[in-house]
C-alpha cells in the first residue's frame, strides 16, 4: 500500500503526520529547513534551560493543530473543501518562515522589517517556484479570502499559532501554568456567519487559555533575566554596526556581515525580493552565536565586554517598575556607569531604558465570539463571568551592568 503521510514523533502531541504532496515538499524546502536553526523563544534558555526548541518544531505543531481544527469543523457541517483545507494548512505551516535569528529579539535591529511581511514574501517566492500552488494559501494568510474563519485559524486570538506556542513553550520551559486545554478548545470551535466562534460550553477553557497566556508572558517571555539577555544581544549587534560604520574591522560570517554593513529595510526586500530573501535565508542563530563568541576577544572594549557577558551569562541587572523611572535616578545610573573603573570607557551607552507591554485579550483584533445555546453570538468580553476585559499591562525597565548595583543600592539605602 502506498504511503500517504509522513509520520513524525512530536514530544508535545505524540505522533503527527504530514501528507505527501505540496505540504511535505514545503517542509523539505531549504527555506523551511532553516527554521531548525532558529530558537522559538530566543534566549529564554538562560532562565529555563530546556527552552531550546525551534521554529521548525512550532510550525509543525501548528500544522498538526490546524489539521485537528479543520477536521472538527467539518464534522460539525462547516463547508471546507479539500483545496481550502490544504491552503489553510500551508498558511499555518509557513506563518513564521520570515523569522530571523533569535526570533523576535533582533526584529528591527538587524533589519528594519517585520517577520510577517517577510513570511508573505517567502510565500510569494515559493508560490513562483511551485507554479501557483500557494495562491489560495496567500489569500487566506492575508485575510483576503471569502471564508474569513480560515484566516482566523491562522492569525487571531484563538489561532493555531498561539495554541501551539503556549502549549509547546510551557512544555519545554517546564512552566505548568502555561498548559492549556488545546484539544477541548479546538473541539469547541465553530463557525457562525462566516466567522470563527467558540461554543458557550467552551468559555471556561478559553478563560484558562487567556489566563495562561498572560502568565506565560510575564513569567517566561518577559522574565526580567530574559529581557536583560535580549537587550544585551541587541546592544552587541548595534555596537558591531557602529564599528562597521566607523570603518573598524569586525569579523562576521559573510551573511551576517552583509546585514551589519548594509541597512536593509522592508522596502528593500520588496524591491530586491529574490536576492535579499536568498541572502536572509542563509542567516540563522548559528551566525549570530559564532560572531558573538569571536567578538569576546575583539579589541573594541565595549564590544568585547558585551559579548563576553552574553556568552558567559554575565548579564545586566534589570529593574521593572509600574511607572516611569524618575529622571534623577536615571541620571545617577548614568553617572555611576561613567565613573565605574571596572567598566570600559563609554559604558554610559550600556544604560537601556524601555518598556514591555502585554495584552492577554484585545477587542481590536477579531474579538473572540461566543456562540450561545440559543444561536446568538456574543463577544467574549460580555459573555465571560471571569472578568475578561481588554487591558494592556505595561512595565517600564532600566537595564545596566551589575558592576554599579552595589553603589546604587547604597544610594537607595542612604535616601531611605
Amino acid at each position: 500500500m502506498e504511503k500517504t503521510h509522513k509520520i513524525l514523533n512530536d514530544p508535545v502531541y505524540g505522533f503527527v503526520s504530514i501528507p505527501y504532496g505540496i505540504l511535505f515538499d514545503l517542509v523539505e524546502h531549504p527555506y523551511f529547513q532553516r527554521l531548525r536553526s532558529i530558537k522559538q523563544v530566543s534566549l529564554t534558555h538562560y532562565v529555563y534551560p530546556g527552552a531550546l526548541h525551534t521554529r521548525f518544531h512550532h510550525a509543525l505543531g501548528a500544522l498538526h493543530l490546524m489539521t485537528l481544527a479543520i477536521d472538527s469543523l467539518k464534522r460539525k457541517g462547516v463547508k471546507i473543501n479539500k483545496r481550502e483545507a490544504e491552503a489553510a494548512k500551508i498558511a499555518i505551516l509557513l506563518h513564521d518562515i520570515g523569522h530571523g535569528p533569535f526570533s523576535h529579539t533582533l526584529e528591527n535591529t538587524l533589519i528594519k522589517a517585520h517577520h510577517e511581511d517577510l513570511s508573505l514574501l517567502f510565500m510569494e517566492r515559493l508560490n513562483d517556484e511551485f507554479d501557483g500552488k500557494l495562491d489560495l494559501a496567500i489569500k487566506i494568510f492575508r485575510g483576503k479570502y471569502k471564508k474569513h474563519f480560515l484566516h482566523q485559524l491562522v492569525t487571531g486570538q484563538l489561532d493555531m499559532d498561539r495554541m501551539d506556542y503556549l502549549n509547546r513553550d510551557s512544555f519545554f520551559t517546564g512552566v505548568a501554568e502555561g498548559v492549556i486545554g488545546y484539544d477541548r478548545i479546538i473541539k469547541m470551535l465553530n463557525v457562525a456567519d462566516g466567522r470563527l466562534v467558540v461554543e458557550e460550553k467552551g468559555v471556561y477553557s478559553v478563560e484558562r487559555f487567556l489566563t495562561s497566556r498572560r502568565i506565560m508572558y510575564w513569567q517566561v517571555y518577559l522574565h526580567k533575566t530574559v529581557v536583560s539577555a535580549e537587550q544585551m544581544l541587541k546592544l552587541v549587534l548595534r555596537r558591531a554596526r557602529e564599528l562597521y560604520d566607523a570603518g573598524t574591522p569586525v569579523w562576521s560570517p559573510p551573511t551576517l556581515e552583509y546585514f551589519l554593513s548594509n541597512k536593509i529595510t522592508g522596502e528593500d526586500f520588496h524591491n530586491r525580493r529574490n536576492e535579499l530573501l536568498d541572502c536572509f535565508a542563509e542567516l540563522d542563530d548559528t551566525d549570530i552565536s559564532s560572531a558573538v563568541k569571536a567578538w569576546c576577544k575583539h579589541p573594541d572594549a565595549l564590544l568585547s565586554y558585551l559579548s563576553y557577558g552574553l556568552v558567559h551569562r554575565r548579564l545586566f541587572r534589570l529593574e521593572f517598575s509600574d511607572k516611569p523611572f524618575p529622571e534623577g535616578y536615571i541620571r545617577r545610573v548614568r553617572e555611576a556607569l561613567a565613573n565605574n573603573r571596572d567598566l570600559p570607557r563609554g559604558a554610559e551607552k550600556f544604560l537601556i531604558i524601555g518598556e514591555e507591554s502585554n495584552s492577554a485579550y484585545t477587542i481590536h483584533k477579531d474579538e473572540i465570539m461566543v456562540l450561545k445555546k440559543d444561536g446568538s453570538v456574543t463577544p467574549m468580553s460580555q459573555a465571560s463571568t471571569f472578568g475578561i476585559a481588554p487591558r494592556t499591562f505595561t512595565k517600564h525597565f532600566l537595564c545596566y551592568p551589575k558592576e554599579i548595583s552595589a553603589e546604587l543600592d547604597r544610594g537607595a539605602d542612604a535616601g531611605a
